[in-house]
Parts: structure tokens; C-alpha cells; sequence
């Protein structure tokens, strides 16, 4: 008879999901015909319901292994346990108590099969045991007789065998030392020179000799800026082959030296950085900025003579034949150039520089030449804001013109006529364009004339962009715009020298 029987409840039970959520029930209700699936009664029931899937051998060779094993550590512990009996009674009480907890101490002492610990005992390593007999050259008080011959240019001789150290000396160093500190000078047979050389480091041979390489690397690079300057001077520094003879005369007036001239002189035809500047010319960067910052200001006084002035006399006589028809009494061609400058950081320096013409921030000029194109006249710099108008009566350009001079200039100094008038000048300008109104033939006819001959103006200042430093984008760094008025009072000195542009 069965004693107990076991129902799968979720599909037997009626009320199963009452009790799965309330966790009791008042009865509990089967459904009806339902069968208990398992009975505890039944004998062979776990044999039945196991897996009767065969493990794999290698399974079984452990378990076997696992079970020996077990099997011999219950041995061992019965054969331990028999010794210790045994050595009890024999002892008897009179064995002392100390000897009692050391055999106590050592019941402990035993492997853990389980914990897999392989107990050893502790033994020194044979290998840090041997005595190597090696003497170190760095800390050893004796210097090698050796010294590189491709760096040296010293010759060092052997000195005699008291002070190399033999074979037997390697073992004891110390000894040796003491015995060559007992001896006297006269005792040790060296050339006290020699000694010097050979315990100096050779670093300050290498050093020194680093330092001699460097200084020829250098004087070979200005040698050859030098010679690329000389041989095309026109294209490095604005001068041409028959003036450069100039550059020694300068250096004698200013006591500058040429090198830091023709420096001056190349940063305004290129504009190189001042870093490149220094590796032509074999100077630092700073020392190259600060030779350019000082010596500007004294080149531009000196080639400010070299700006002619204006002459009645010597404008007729060497008035080019295009003028002499119709406009023989113009003395001088005037306009405005602007130069681009970095964005100032002050508020009011921005409005004040800003070109709407050039949509940037610039510095204008006021340039004027005479008829067969040499400049007699540069402005000083002003914010590019500023109108041609204001341009020429804020400067000092009427101090050189004579009354009953005459001006050629553009349609934009229509506005200067007035103020011009003022002082006997003459303005000469294409005639005005109103608005939706046509020129006449003989308008059309003055202003093709006065067009045709204020191009020499323009290729006066085609020119002073030739050097870098003046071109319309040149982004002049905030701190040379300072020395900028000097700088393009150098240029037009500088294109007054070259040939002339009318031929």
C-alpha cells in the first residue's frame, strides 16, 4: 500500500491558481480521473527515472583516480595515527609536557590532498652561489689605454706597466689601490700630461669639436647667401649690379654692418620670416628681429635723398614726349596705394583701418612722380578709412609744389581741386560721369589722354609692389607697422636707382 503518491498540482488541481496567488485554500478540489504520477513506495523508481545516458571514459578514469586517491589518504592518516599511539605508551607519563605539544604541534603538519598544496623543503639556489671574478671598467680607478683616433686629434702614448693593473690586481682592487696611494710622485713613471688627457672625458673633445663644426656650417651658409646676393642683387634686395657699390657706402655713413643691411634689405624685397632670415645669415631669430627694428629708421634717412624734388627746369627738360603736346606744364602724377596690416586688437584702430575699397584693414599712402616716372613724393601711413580727399590735404604735400605747378590725378580727387586752387595749383582729372549721362566725344577723348599718360604713376607703384613687404596682401605683422613709413620710404629711394620706365 502506498503512503504517499505525488500529483503534478498546475493540471491536476481545479482551484490551483486560488492557491497559487491567495498561497492557501479552504479545500483543496482534483479534477476528476487524475492519476498521481509518482509513488515513493515504488522501489526502482529512481533507477527508472535517471539518466541512462553512458559517461564517457576519460569520466570514469577520473572518478577512479579521485576515488583511489581518497582511499590512500585514509591509509596514510591511519598509519600516522597508529605511530603516535604507539609512541605514547611507550613514552608514559614520563614524557615531559613540552614534548607533549610538540608532538601535538606536529599531528598538524600534514598535507591537504584537497587544497593541492606540495609542501618541499626550503633550499638555497646554487646558481647565486658562484663567485665571478670581473672588475668594472666604469668604477675602476684605472682608465683604459683607449681613445678614439677619428675624433681625437691627440696622440696618447702607452705609459709604463706600473699603473696597468694585472690580472692578479682584479681580485683585490682595494689593495692595489692603497698600495699606488703609499707611493710617492717619483715612484710612478708617467707623463703627467698624458695622465691629464687620458682621465679628461672625451666629452669636451666631442663638445668642442661639435661647436667647431657648427660655427663652419654656419659661416659656409651666410658665405653662400652672401654670394647668391651679390651675383643677382636686384631680385634679393630691390638694388641693381651697378649700385650695389652703395652698400659699402652706407655701412661706412651708418656704421652698420653690411651683412645686417643686406638682412634689413632682404626681409623688405621677400618678406621672409624673421626665423629664416636668421638661418641665412646665421643668427638667432630674436637678435635678427631686433637688427631690423633698429637699423630701418637709419637706412630710410639715408635713402631719402635719393626722393627727388620737384624742379621746373629739370621736369621740362626731361619731359617725356607723350606730355609735351598737350600736358607740358603737369608737374607731378599723384594716387594712393593701400597695404594690408594684421587685425588690431583695439576697437577703435579696426574702424579706423578699415577699407571698404580692400574689404580689409590697411595703411594708405599718397605717392606722387614726376612725369618720366621717378617718385618725389611718399606719404606717411594712414588708416585705410581715410578718403583721398582728406588724404592730400592732411599730409604735407603741398610743401612741395610751387604755385603754378600743375597736378594730374584721378576722378577720385575731384574733391582736392578746391584746395588745390587755394595754393595756385592746377588740378588736371578726366572729366566727372553724372549719372545716366553719356560723355561727349571730346570728353570721351580727355579722359582716354589723361588715362594714357597717369599710367606711369601706376607702374611706379607696380614697383614698390615688387617688394614683398608692400604687396596689397602682404598682412603686415601689427608690430612693423611702426617702421612701415620707413620701410616704403627705403622702397621708393631703392626704385629711383633702378632704370628708368619710360624708355
Amino acid at each position: 500500500m502506498c503512503t504517499l503518491f505525488i500529483f503534478q498540482l498546475p493540471n491536476d488541481m481545479v482551484n490551483f491558481m486560488e492557491y497559487h496567488v491567495m498561497g492557501s485554500v479552504s479545500q483543496v478540489r482534483m479534477k476528476p480521473l487524475c492519476i498521481p504520477t509518482k509513488f515513493e513506495c515504488q522501489s526502482d523508481r529512481r533507477k527508472r527515472t535517471s539518466n541512462t545516458t553512458e559517461r564517457l571514459y576519460i569520466n570514469k578514469k577520473q572518478r577512479k583516480t579521485l576515488v583511489e586517491v581518497c582511499i590512500n589518504d585514509l591509509e596514510e592518516r591511519s598509519i600516522v595515527t597508529k605511530h603516535l599511539e604507539l609512541g605514547e605508551t611507550s613514552s608514559g607519563s614520563s614524557v615531559p609536557h613540552g614534548k607533549q605539544e610538540n608532538i601535538t604541534q606536529e599531528e598538524y603538519k600534514t598535507a591537504d590532498k584537497l587544497v593541492q598544496v606540495h609542501m618541499t623543503h626550503k633550499f638555497r639556489s646554487k646558481a647565486i652561489q658562484t663567485e665571478i671574478k670581473l672588475v668594472n671598467q666604469m668604477t675602476s680607478p684605472f682608465k683604459p689605454y683607449l681613445q678614439s683616433i677619428s675624433t681625437s686629434p691627440f696622440k696618447i702614448a702607452r705609459c709604463s706597466s706600473t699603473t696597468n693593473p694585472s690580472s692578479s690586481n682584479l681580485h683585490h682592487p682595494s689593495r692595489k689601490i692603497l698600495e699606488i696611494e703609499d707611493q710617492s710622485d717619483s715612484d710612478i713613471s708617467y707623463p703627467p700630461s698624458v695622465m691629464h688627457r687620458e682621465s679628461s672625458p672625451s666629452t669636451a673633445d666631442s663638445s668642442e669639436l661639435m661647436q667647431d663644426d657648427k660655427k663652419q656650417e654656419a659661416s659656409q651658409i651666410l658665405k653662400y647667401t652672401l654670394l647668391k646676393i651679390i651675383k643677382d642683387p636686384r631680385s634679393y634686395i630691390g638694388v641693381v649690379k651697378n649700385c650695389y657699390y652703395l652698400i659699402g657706402i652706407i655701412e661706412e655713413n651708418t656704421n652698420i654692418s653690411a651683412t645686417h643691411i643686406l638682412m634689413c634689405l632682404k626681409k623688405i624685397r621677400l618678406n621672409n620670416p624673421f626665423r629664416e632670415l636668421a638661418d641665412d645669415f646665421s643668427i638667432t631669430t630674436t637678435y635678427a628681429s631686433k637688427i631690423f627694428l633698429k637699423n630701418i629708421p637709419v637706412l630710410a634717412s639715408v635713402m631719402r635723398p635719393f626722393i627727388v624734388n620737384l624742379n621746373k627746369d629739370s621736369i621740362n627738360n626731361n619731359l617725356p614726349m607723350a606730355f609735351r603736346h598737350k600736358y607740358k606744364y603737369v608737374s607731378c602724377i599723384i594716387d594712393c596705394l593701400e597695404i594690408e596690416i594684421q587685425k588690431p586688437s583695439n576697437a577703435l584702430n579696426q574702424s579706423l583701418s578699415w577699407s571698404e575699397y580692400k574689404k580689409a584693414n590697411t595703411i594708405k599712402h599718397l605717392v606722387s612722380c614726376t612725369p618720366n616716372g621717378l617718385v618725389n613724393y611718399i606719404s606717411p601711413g594712414y588708416g585705410g578709412r581715410i578718403t583721398d580727399t582728406c588724404l592730400v590735404e592732411s599730409c604735407d604735400f603741398m610743401k612741395c609744389l610751387q604755385p603754378g605747378m600743375c597736378v594730374m590725378a584721378d576722378r577720385g580727387f575731384k574733391h582736392v581741386e578746391s584746395y588745390l586752387l587755394k595754393h595756385g595749383v592746377k588740378l588736371v582729372r578726366p572729366p566727372s560721369v553724372t549719372t545716366g549721362a553719356r560723355l561727349s566725344k571730346t570728353e570721351a577723348r580727355v579722359t582716354k589722354q589723361i588715362a594714357s599718360l597717369r599710367i606711369h604713376v601706376e607702374r611706379v607703384i607696380r614697383r614698390l609692389r615688387e617688394f614683398s613687404m608692400l604687396k596689397p596682401h602682404a598682412c603686415v605683422n601689427h608690430n612693423l607697422v611702426k617702421v612701415l613709413d620707413d620701410v616704403i620710404t627705403i622702397a621708393c629711394g631703392l626704385i629711383n636707382l633702378q632704370d628708368s620706365l619710360i624708355k
